[in-house]
């Protein structure tokens, strides 16, 4: 009975390794042997029926063909990718495209065999366009350097302001650009343009738009004595980047009241009026923005914002430490809807204008020496 068994395996397995020679001369023969490539896939297994034509910098792929097995080098464009055996074989290879960027284009893959057989494809690396996320402030004086964040800058680039002018590239990183700003610029979007695509932002240089509080010029209730005129800017004085600025220079102890700017519509006149109905309505669509610029850090204490109110609300907005642009303007980006979730009662459309106030109360002594500029609520995209 062993001996039968044993028998039975024995032919079970002969059988076995017949079939398992017929498949791979079958697979041998198959284009006659030579390598050929049927598609390319993404490796998502719920995704197995996706084809592709192109793909992003650094994504797996499946190439799916005949033939494959004796691939040892792959080259997208005119850089190599990296091939691990273990994902060979003679129906498919996976693979990362290369990351980094090709200085010759051709949108091909080839792939290159142990036995001198090379495979050209049709297969497009998909290199992303300029993303533009922010600028450090978008308040910056002609033939100063303007700092663009985002990331996909890939030289050569272009930078266009508003108006058609074209900056002077400082450096170029990955994720930042300097920018030195021409004569011309206008207020408005930035293009940046790459080989692979161009960008224009969602933000804009010198932003304009639905000014709120800004001292251009001086109105309100308190404290026009802040004010810094561009005539009066002496030597330690913060350069102005739009007309007059407010400065708050003096010590300040734990929750005292110092109200910097600001009051009631009937006293901020036109301005009072300038943020938009729709922000009101929708302010998870909007940003509030100012330029800030400290000489001393802004360490304890609290700024408390108004903007969008009928009357004020004592505890809100709370803008809170630590902040320090040592010496520089920036520019700060708050969601509209964060402000308005601060208040006690929710802001309503009021054509006669808006309650507005900046006020310095909190916790903390501080050695104040803070300038402020260009309020103003801004949508988060630009149509």
């Amino acid at each position: 009975m062993k001996t039968i068994n044993k028998l039975t395996v024995f032919l079970i397995m002969a059988v076995a390794l017949v079939g398992a020679f017929a498949s791979c001369k079958k697979d041998d023969l198959s284009n006659g042997g030579k390598p050929r490539i049927n598609y390319v896939r993404v490796t998502t297994p719920t995704s197995a029926d996706s084809l592709l034509v192109g793909a992003g910098q650094g994504q797996l792929i499946a190439i799916i063909g005949e033939n494959l097995g004796g691939a040892k080098s792959m080259w997208f464009n005119n850089q190599p990718a990296s091939l691990n055996p273990t994902y060979i074989t003679n129906t498919s290879i996976l693979v990362a495209v290369p990351t980094p960027i090709p200085t010759e284009i051709n949108n091909k893959l080839k792939i290159y065999f142990e036995n001198g057989d090379s495979l050209l494809y049709d297969f497009e690396v998909q290199i992303a366009k300029p993303r533009l996320n922010n600028m450090l402030s978008e308040y910056v004086n002609t033939g100063d350097v303007a700092t663009i964040r985002g990331d996909f800058f890939y030289a050569p680039l272009t930078v266009t302001f508003t108006g058609g002018a074209v900056g002077e590239l400082v450096s170029v990183e990955d994720k930042t650009l300097r920018v030195r700003v021409p004569a011309g610029a206008q207020p408005g979007s930035i293009t940046v343009k790459t080989n692979f695509g161009e960008t224009k932002s969602d933000f804009w240089f010198r932003d304009n738009r639905n000014i709120f509080l800004s001292s251009d010029p001086y109105t309100g209730w308190w404290n026009s004595s802040y004010v810094i005129a561009p005539a009066s800017v002496g030597p330690s004085d913060p350069a102005t980047i739009s007309g007059n600025y407010i400065r708050f220079k003096k010590p300040i102890g734990a929750w005292s009241w110092n109200e910097l700017a600001g009051g009631p519509a009937s006293a901020m006149g036109a301005i009072s009026k300038s943020v938009p109905d729709a922000a009101i309505l929708k302010p998870e669509d909007y940003n509030l923005k100012f330029e800030v610029n400290t000489i001393k850090p802004y360490s304890a204490n609290m700024l408390k914002i108004n903007v969008g109110l009928q009357a004020e609300d004592n505890d809100a907005y709370q803008w809170k430490p630590p902040y320090d642009t040592k010496g520089q303007w920036q520019t700060v980006v708050i969601p509209f809807e964060e402000i308005v979730a601060s208040y006690k009662v929710k802001p309503t459309v009021n054509p006669n204008g808006y309650w507005t106030r900046l006020l310095f109360h909190g916790p903390g002594d501080l050695d104040a020496d803070i300038s402020l500029d260009n309020f103003r609520v801004v949508p988060k995209v630009s149509k």
